[in-house]
């Protein structure tokens, strides 16, 4: 790794470092810092429990619980500079644990760590419904099979092979090198998934899902992510009969969002659980200081968009929102955007306003990036 001084037109190399030698230690250090911002990991994770010690007849302890964006419980094992020989066999065995757990044992677990490590008075339940963004009266977790993630700054041999053939046998599991790097009095982490490369990832996840489908999963859940899809994909289509270009090279999946990213926010059009909406979603805003900088043009933002925009600092979490929900007297003639006839409907909405939303943000949101940098 490098750092580019601009100044000279020239480059920098980093030195790479061992944890052990900077004094970082796995549960104190890198548990840490994976807990407190999980998006590291290259998507969107919901931390629900660390150091969790709850199995049966066992004082085994793993490191990280996470649920990701489909409901499914991600088992997350850390070693710092070696993996060692057994983290695959360790991660699997907590892995079996975690297959038994209800979601009704999954929302009490994120409640226990809520009330242990946050110490905040919000309901567990509807924390993981905002984060899944669905609507579903009926929450199901744990749904499919669970997730293996391995961090480690070296991977030994024998681990990897055994990897590799997990996942050739369908087990979900991915490796991430983590790399300290420091200049002078500066530290850096670097964090690269290497198993399976990210390129051929999507075509994995893709084939895995098509067979599972086809071998039988809960034909609710089943059927639920074949609508999203299928209804994802006429959005995509509306906007290419307009030569609206946003989401030219976004794949249309089974999840209740559906956007682009631009210049570090995430435009997003969201079957939310109350109400249809689009949204500029910043996820990497823990001082608000992106928000708040938007926030100051709030006035020449709304007078350029036509229906009442909502700013949420979500104050707490790492990311914050500013969406726009389709009016009640709309949402009284939008149908359900599961019925067939009333998709076209809900469809030309998300089309049109995402469109709208974003030509009234993203001006204001290069100018504020340049004020910050």
């Amino acid at each position: 790794m490098y750092q580019i001084n601009k100044a000279e037109n020239n480059i920098t190399r980093l030195e790479e470092r061992r944890f052990a030698d900077l004094g970082f230690r796995e549960r104190e250090n890198l548990q840490e810092w994976i807990a407190d911002n999980p998006d590291i990991l290259g998507e969107e994770l919901l931390i629900i429990q660390k150091e969790f010690d709850g199995f049966n007849d066992t004082q085994e302890r793993l490191d990280l619980l996470a649920l990701d964006k489909k409901g499914n419980l991600v088992i997350i094992e850390n070693k710092l500079d070696d993996t060692g020989r057994d983290v695959v066999w360790q991660a699997l065995k907590y892995t079996s644990y975690c297959s038994t757990l209800k979601t009704s044992q999954v929302v009490k677990l994120y409640q226990d760590y809520l009330d242990r490590y946050i110490g905040t008075e919000q309901d567990s339940e509807s924390l993981i419904l905002d984060f899944l963004g669905t609507e579903e009266e009926t929450l199901l977790l744990n749904g499919d099979d669970q997730r293996l993630i391995l961090v480690a700054n070296n991977f030994r041999k024998e681990v990897t092979s055994t990897v590799l053939w997990l996942l050739d046998h369908d087990i979900q599991i991915q490796c991430f090198k983590a790399t300290p790097y420091s200049m002078g009095d500066e530290l850096f982490l670097q964090m690269d998934q290497i198993i399976p490369q990210p390129e051929i990832e999507e075509y994995r996840i893709n084939a895995k899902e098509k067979e599972r489908e086809n071998k039988g999963k809960s034909e609710v859940v089943a059927q639920s992510e074949r609508d999203l899809v299928q209804f994802w994909q006429s959005v995509k289509a509306i906007m290419k009969e307009k030569n609206i270009h946003h989401c030219d090279n976004v794949t249309a999946k089974p999840y209740y969002e559906f956007g682009f990213t631009k210049g570090g926010v995430f435009f997003a059009m969201v079957i939310g659980r109350y109400a249809p909406r689009v949204e500029a979603y910043i996820s990497n805003d823990a001082d608000k200081s992106l928000f708040d900088s938007m926030k100051l043009h709030e006035e020449e933002i709304q007078s350029n968009f036509h229906g009442q925009i909502t700013w949420e600092r979500l104050d707490g979490k790492k990311a914050s929102r500013i969406k726009f929900d389709m009016p009640k007297d709309i949402l009284v003639n939008a149908g359900d955007w599961k019925n067939l006839e009333d998709r076209p409907f809900r469809a030309e909405w998300y089309t049109e306003e995402i469109v709208k939303f974003y030509d009234a943000l993203y001006p204001v949101w290069e100018k504020v990036q340049k004020q910050i940098n």
